[in-house]
């Protein structure tokens, strides 16, 4: 961090900087620290926590009565055993500020958590613990204006984000079913949820759980940018509103002390379904269903984004699709290890 500071104060005195902003998870510790030095404003570092470290997160969370599954730090090894006693397992041991589900371990028993925590040795304190609970992950996707929610997306992943990094699946999200109870419930705890971390101007992912045993939803986790894994071209699809030309606007209103104005979205259902590929170019052309409305040009994977006035629809072509491309072509790679810092 030294030398990136001394890098940009060198740069600093010919080139003024204006804004500064962190478009990828990893950014945002850095940016957060040089708007610090620097003076410049913008997110700054203890609001940066909220987006960025885990624990935080939870703790916030619970400071604001929003459902968190039980958690515990590392920290202390009464606190660890008193949590494997009172709570059930299976836990999950997970690292505060890596990226999506880079770095989980799940464990059984307490002989388990403690072999984890052992093998981690004095980097236990950047992770922490909390009861894995089984149910259906969604993810909310948004723009904040002044501390206020001006849009927001909600989608339900068919496939949990741990089962595809560690598992090699496929990826696939469609929208929720706009009106219905999850979905206002989803825009209700996301509201709240950006009001109580101080989110003010950016895009957000937020990501939920709702229970199988009780059919609430509790909170997971957040980012203060745009969602990843094209999630944000499926929102487009759906809504009309692309994440990053609108985050960009309200950066540039917000620096020069102009009022945003959001273009007004549509409500059409749309999925997404994406995977790694044996074939460095896929041939797509025999998915060609009228609904498809974006195919993913990347080598060695296959994506395809669809979008219909009707819900069902798109429930059936990510069906008929995730198994097309299981068995034509999906391939997959070892899980990457989360850095031990």
């Amino acid at each position: 961090m030294p030398h990136v500071i001394n890098g940009l104060a060198h740069k600093m005195k010919k080139t003024k900087f204006d804004v500064l902003i962190a478009l990828d998870d990893f950014d945002v510790e850095i940016v957060a620290h040089i708007r610090e030095h620097f003076r410049i404003p913008g997110m700054g570092e203890t609001t940066c926590r909220h987006f960025r470290d885990k624990l935080a997160m939870r703790m916030k969370a619970k400071e604001a009565n929003i459902p968190i599954p039980s958690f515990t730090s590392l920290f202390n090894d009464e606190d660890i055993h008193n949590f494997c006693k009172m709570v059930d397992g299976p836990w999950l041991i997970k690292p505060r500020t890596a990226a999506s589900a880079m770095g989980i371990v799940k464990c059984h028993t307490e002989e388990e958590v403690w072999k984890t925590i052992e093998d981690l040795g004095d980097q236990r304190h950047h992770n922490l613990m909390e009861q894995f609970a089984p149910g259906d992950v969604y993810h909310v996707d948004g723009l904040n204006v002044e501390g206020e929610v001006v849009f927001a997306s909600a989608s339900q992943y068919l496939d949990t984000p741990m089962e595809v990094a560690q598992g090699g699946g496929i990826f696939r999200s469609q929208t929720v079913d706009f009106g219905s109870k999850d979905h206002k419930k989803l825009l209700a705890i996301n509201k709240k949820l950006m009001k109580a971390f101080g989110m003010n101007y950016s895009a957000t992912h937020s990501e939920f759980i709702k229970s199988h045993s009780d059919g609430k939803f509790y909170f997971l986790e957040t980012a203060s940018r745009v969602g990843g894994a094209n999630i944000a071209e499926m929102v487009e699809a759906s809504s009309g509103i692309n994440l990053w030309a609108e985050w960009a606007r309200i950066e540039d209103a917000k620096f020069k002390e102009k009022s945003y104005k959001l273009p007004k979205p549509t409500k059409l259902n749309a999925g997404i379904v994406v995977s790694l590929s044996r074939y460095e170019k896929p041939d797509t052309s025999s998915f060609a269903e009228e609904e498809v409305v974006w195919r993913m040009n990347k080598a060695w994977h296959i994506g395809m984004i669809v979008r219909s006035d009707k819900r069902e629809r798109i429930t059936e072509l990510l069906e008929a699709y995730g198994k097309r491309i299981a068995g034509e072509f999906h391939a997959s790679l070892p899980p990457e290890e989360a850095p031990r810092h």
